[in-house]
């Protein structure tokens, strides 16, 4: 399968454009995590976009902090975030520089290392559910703060980087509101995903928590 595909890098031109027009467009590409002990290759099935300062459901709605200074660099580099204090979710910058737009990676195919997923995603019963959700597609590409700012269009050798694979036909490609967000970002349809692909995570609607901040979520 991985070798019918094209296996060119996406150049730092294709993050350099609207989050609502990357989000979708990365579908079907190919993220490449090189590990010591090998490389583990996903085919992006699920994501979401979040459109920085615009955008009430983003980390970068209130402005730089230290915590998501790499929204606001170049695009082409990863912002990783710790949530609930248990997991690592993976987004990529894109847009601008300073626009801090970035697309959350919430699932594909674990299509070439899958023994090294597995050994991370031990309670995984199937493979499609290796990275059935975003933590989940951290967790099996051993994902963490270490690769924060990682420059994904580096090259040969980077720890990440995406292919530009076989991309979604645009009639398998919908749509509709982010998983878990809530307040004035709740109805933002900028969830995209492949219809019928069995990795895509289920959709969950936003639960207040018991916290003083409510409507913006773990994301980017």
């Amino acid at each position: 399968m991985t070798d019918a595909l094209d296996r060119t890098p996406l150049a730092r031109a294709f993050f350099d454009r609207p989050v609502l027009d990357v989000a979708p467009d990365l579908l079907g590409r190919i993220l490449v995590r090189s590990t010591e002990h090998g490389p583990i290759e996903l085919r992006i099935t699920e994501v979401e976009a979040y459109a920085g300062e615009l955008d009430p459901g983003s980390h970068a709605y209130r402005g730089r902090t230290e915590r998501n200074a790499s929204m606001f660099g170049p695009p082409g580099h990863a912002y990783v975030y710790f949530i609930y204090g248990m997991w690592f979710s993976l987004n990529l910058v894109c847009g601008p520089e300073g626009t801090a737009s970035g697309v959350l990676l919430r699932a594909g195919e674990v299509i070439k290392g899958a023994e090294l997923a597995r050994k991370r995603r031990p309670k995984a019963r199937k493979d499609r559910e290796l990275a059935q959700g975003p933590a989940r597609l951290a967790t099996a590409l051993d994902i963490d703060r270490g690769l924060n700012g990682t420059d994904i269009c580096a090259g040969p050798g980077a720890p990440l980087s995406v292919l530009k694979g076989a991309p979604a036909p645009a009639a398998r490609i919908l749509n509709g509101p982010r998983t878990g967000v809530g307040g004035e970002g709740a109805t933002h349809p900028w969830r995209f995903w492949v219809e019928g692909d069995p990795t895509v995570s289920p959709y969950r609607a936003h639960v207040p928590r018991n916290r003083s901040r409510t409507g913006v979520r773990g994301s980017a």
